[in-house]
């Protein structure tokens, strides 16, 4: 399980480096094989170690191709769909489609989100948190059934 969120930094080749606490896991789980893609309502792109993107395929291939909205979802996510793998000093290369997507530069913020990461520019990562805070501060905001019942 990946949590918390660290500051990273992009190399002028478009690669970013793992931290190493999560590389030995990747390495055994994936054998350090990656899909990155867009993330469709925020401004950051979604890294999965591969098995656990091989069930978003799965889920993805069950949607129809006739339904506008459900190809709309497979075309965004699937085309944008890129293979990762680290290297021997555990970074990745993000493609350019990629970083333009998510306005990626030099500083970035990679977040654990339990079976994948989110990877946000730092400044869009920051301007995110703040705008969270603020909507949960000002109790701006509907709880659904499930989180009715969810406690810290």
């Amino acid at each position: 399980m990946f949590r918390g969120a660290t500051a990273i930094n992009l190399d002028s080749k478009g690669r970013l480096a793992i931290p190493a606490k999560y590389r030995h896991a990747l390495s055994i789980d994936c054998d350090g094989k990656m899909v990155c893609t867009i993330d469709i309502k925020q401004p950051c792109l979604l890294l999965y170690p591969l098995p656990e993107w091989q069930v978003i395929e799965k889920k993805l291939t069950q949607l129809s191709s006739m339904n506008p909205t459900e190809r709309r979802l497979q075309r965004l996510l699937l085309g944008h769909a890129d293979d990762c793998e680290m290297d021997k000093n555990g970074r990745l290369l993000i493609s350019s489609p990629l970083r333009l997507h998510a306005g990626l530069e030099k500083k970035l913020m990679l977040v654990g989100q339990l079976n994948k990461f989110e990877i946000w520019s730092e400044e869009a990562w920051q301007q995110q948190i703040a705008e969270d805070l603020k909507v949960e501060q000002e109790g701006d905001f509907e709880l659904n059934e499930r989180l009715e019942d969810f406690s810290l």
